[in-house]
């Protein structure tokens, strides 16, 4: 019987079946394991509440990965010739941000306000197509001059959302035929800015904003930002300044901040945590951001309380008559706002209040939250201290017994941290400067790599004469594998005109607290996942050893890949470093993308290889 049938084989596909035809096999095989998947999934109804959110991650990523292996499977099965290149994705999807689905998220069962939140476990299956840009889209102009001028066909916001917008608006921004335009710093009246930043300086006790640095403040976290005047500002300081603000379908804060050069994410005060560890930033600044402060038992401001190191600083302003809402104290005619009660509650005291401005200063005293008896807040337990990315907001404080509980105004002033506060986040110091020493020997070759692309490849910016130094054509810059920060580091001591966000893998070393006590941005990131922030928002995007880490996570390169092509913008620059099996993969990947590819050997006699590429301009 069974040399019948392979008898009978044989006369249909020869002697020796086709590689095509035992591909074939095998992508059925993957495709029915995917369907019987799918049908099976009533199967994991039973399951306790409390589990289901981590299945259906696990379960959604491997459908993920299996689509992604049909798809490079087809890919090989038609030959390194004819390797299938992306489409273009419909004009609908020109700004569009994966896990933001308003409509899908209310099917999902998500109400009071958490359908504007994100939420990756629902979405549908990404699709396999490239994000195009806008009709009117065009390059950005180069830093400086970028901050100050924008093009409005780069951003969505209309001329009536423009004329409908407040006072304080108008004043902030011109918009003109094709361009919007900002007051510069060097004009008399920066929208009140300066003035503005004074007044906070003068309320903490300093003589000037540019004492900032004494007081231990270097990192601002700018909740709703508006259009980024105050944290450019801060920046002129040499202050970070990271906004954050909601997903917005039109008039973006995060996409107008970062067209401006500007570090920005997008993030709410919703139901959940932000990407950040407890005591992450010096600062924490709300001007009219929208945000409801005692709203849901006061849960925002222990929140606030989360991200803030000891001794850090609640800027607020906001019309009184909003801080008293309809409270029962209000009425009664307490001079307590509700606000001010709750901020008594979890240590915090009020420093000073001008106008509409309020700051309130975290305790530096760790055993302040335990001594409070009436209405104390609850201390966390050690797991949910731990746990930041994405998390339920969660009524309790943290960090109180955190090794980091160092008062800000105890700190070294400068980026380079000592030998000492490098072991209290847990990092031998050798291991810190050999990092260090090959980021700076990176970036030299990186640029010697980069120059003569730029000036040969990168069209002059509309207006511009020839280009002087190439690095004005880079500004927004991801490090996606920061390690210890140590390229944002050598970006500095090179004199280069760029902000990187610092993105630390959630399943990698914790690094995030000691780069941001070295005065970067940052944010903890599940590659899995695509990244909080809209099309074509970075220009340069760095991966060292990312490859490989996300391949043993059993994540898609194809997908991770496709989302970078969507972050990056037009003509700007991808630079992965890793083994030559990862290498070799993305650039058969980056040919489909329709990046231009170069491979090049290091020449300190390591194994990786560097892989570099530039994104097209495509429009049609």
């Amino acid at each position: 019987m069974r040399s019948r049938w392979f008898s009978k084989l044989s006369v249909i596909f020869g002697p020796r079946p086709p590689l095509n035809w035992l591909l074939l096999c095998l992508i059925s095989i993957l495709v029915l394991i995917a369907l019987l998947g799918s049908n099976s999934s009533s199967a994991f109804d039973s399951v306790t509440s409390a589990a289901k959110p981590d299945i259906y991650t696990n379960y959604r990523r491997l459908k993920e990965q299996a689509a992604s292996d049909y798809l490079e499977l087809r890919n090989l099965s038609l030959g390194p010739s004819r390797l299938r290149e992306f489409s273009l994705c419909g004009k609908e999807r020109e700004n569009f941000v994966p896990c933001y689905n308003v409509s899908g998220n209310l099917l999902a069962g998500f109400n009071d306000g958490e359908e504007f939140d994100r939420h990756c476990e629902v979405s549908q299956e990404r699709p396999h197509c490239l994000v195009r840009p806008p009709k009117d889209y065009k390059n950005p102009l180069s830093w400086p001059v970028g901050r100050d001028v924008i093009w409005s066909g780069n951003v969505k916001i209309t001329k009536d959302q423009f004329l409908s917008s407040g006072s304080m608006t108008k004043r902030l921004m011109l918009l003109e035929e094709n361009q919007i335009t900002f007051h510069s710093e060097d004009g008399l009246s920066y929208d009140g800015v300066r003035d503005y930043s004074r007044q906070i300086a003068e309320m903490i006790g300093l003589g000037s904003d540019s004492e900032f640095p004494q007081a231990g403040v270097r990192t601002v976290l700018d909740i709703g930002c508006g259009f980024g005047s105050f944290g450019a500002h801060l920046l002129s300081l040499k202050l970070m300044a990271v906004c954050i603000a909601a997903y917005e379908v039109t008039g973006s804060q995060v996409q107008l901040a970062l067209e401006r050069g500007l570090p920005a994410i997008i993030g709410n005060f919703i139901s959940r945590r932000l990407p950040y560890p407890s005591l992450s930033f010096d600062m924490v600044h709300c001007a009219q951001c929208g945000i409801v402060w005692d709203k849901k038992d006061g849960m925002f401001l222990i929140e606030v309380d989360r991200l803030l190191k000891p001794g850090g600083y609640f800027v607020l302003t906001s019309p009184a008559s909003r801080l008293h809402g309809n409270s029962p104290s209000a009425k009664k005619g307490s001079l307590l706002t509700p606000i001010e009660e709750f901020t008594k509650k979890i240590c915090w005291s009020l420093l000073a209040q001008q106008d509409e401005t309020f700051i309130w200063q975290k305790t530096v005293e760790a055993d302040c939250y335990a001594s409070r008896k009436q209405g104390a807040i609850a201390l966390c337990k050690e797991g949910q201290d731990a746990q930041s990315y994405y998390q339920p907001l969660a009524p309790c404080i943290s960090g109180t017994t955190s090794k980091h509980w160092i008062p800000i105004q105890n700190r070294s002033s400068g980026s380079l941290l000592s030998p000492a506060e490098l072991e209290v986040h847990g990092v031998n110091p050798e291991d810190f400067y050999e990092d260090l020493q090959i980021s700076r020997s990176a970036l030299r070759n990186y640029w010697s790599l980069l120059t003569p692309l730029i000036f040969s490849d990168h069209p002059k910016r509309p207006g511009d004469e020839d280009p002087l130094p190439p690095y004005n054509m880079i500004r927004n810059v991801m490090d996606m594998n920061a390690h210890y920060g140590g390229l944002n580091t050598a970006f500095l001591e090179a004199k280069k005109s760029v902000w990187v966000m610092n993105v630390v893998p959630i399943r990698a070393h914790n690094t995030l607290p000691l780069i941001l006590n070295q005065g970067f941005a940052g944010v903890l990131h599940d590659w899995c996942e695509p990244f909080p922030t809209y099309p074509r928002t970075y220009d340069l995007l760095h991966a060292n050893g990312l490859l490989s880490h996300l391949t043993s996570e059993g994540c898609s390169i194809m997908n991770l890949l496709l989302e970078m092509d969507r972050i990056l913008r037009p003509e700007g620059w991808v630079v992965l470093c890793d083994k030559p099996g990862p290498i070799e993969n993305a650039r058969a990947l980056a040919t489909q993308i329709r990046w231009e590819a170069r491979v090049t050997d290091l020449q300190n006699g390591s194994d990786q290889r560097i892989l570099i590429c530039q994104k097209p301009f495509l429009r049609k």
